[in-house]
């Protein structure tokens, strides 16, 4: 039995010149596993979050972080009895690596090499129980919060994206995710359907 939570839907705005902005933060609970996918940077939110789920960082098994930018990863270090997933390895804070094979262990939680946004960017597909297969994305899909959700399929592929490494890497990647999701969670931005 596997459910998906959006606890933090994702924000990039400006108010007086300054930025602000944390990734979507997401809670998988599958085989009694409580996993959460980018931790962001705004704490005070997301121990909210995890309190309105009976949750606390104690109960976090592992942590995956989809890229290591920091409005992404910032407080993956709060949840120290959790592992920490990326896109080949996990992580311990008791010094260790290891490799995986591409699932989280003991989960039906699939990581996927994405990169384009970032050489290691990954994105995790959880097959929910009520929705089907959602990939959260990270940055493989994500919007300013001024500029609106254009959600058609070429829009999707030919997105912008300022800090991106390589477009071309980029544009697979979103081809790889449409191709795969019923239900996409972006970086910054509201959970959308996937029109098949």
């Amino acid at each position: 039995m596997t459910e998906v939570k959006v606890l933090i839907e994702g924000y990039v705005y400006e108010k007086d010149e300054i930025e602000y902005a944390s990734s979507s933060t997401v809670l998988i609970q599958d085989n009694n596993f409580n996993i959460i996918v980018d931790p962001g940077m705004n704490r005070k939110k997301l121990l909210s979050s995890l309190k309105k789920e009976g949750l606390s960082v104690e109960d976090i098994n592992f942590v995956i972080l989809t890229h290591t930018h920091l409005d992404h990863c910032l407080l993956a270090g709060i949840f120290e009895k959790a592992r920490v997933v990326d896109n080949s390895s996990i992580y311990s804070f008791e010094g260790t690596i290891e490799e995986h094979d591409g699932k989280v262990p003991n989960t039906g939680i699939q990581i996927i090499n994405t990169p384009g946004h970032d050489q290691f960017h990954c994105s995790v597909m959880a097959n929910d129980n009520k929705l089907g297969k959602i990939v959260i994305a990270a940055d493989i899909f994500w919007w300013y919060d001024k500029e609106g959700q254009n959600i058609e399929e070429n829009n999707l592929i030919n997105k912008e994206d300022p800090f991106v490494k390589n477009m071309e890497q980029l544009k697979e990647s979103r081809k790889k995710v449409l191709g795969i999701a019923d239900y996409i969670i972006p970086g910054h931005g509201k959970m959308f359907k996937v029109k098949k």
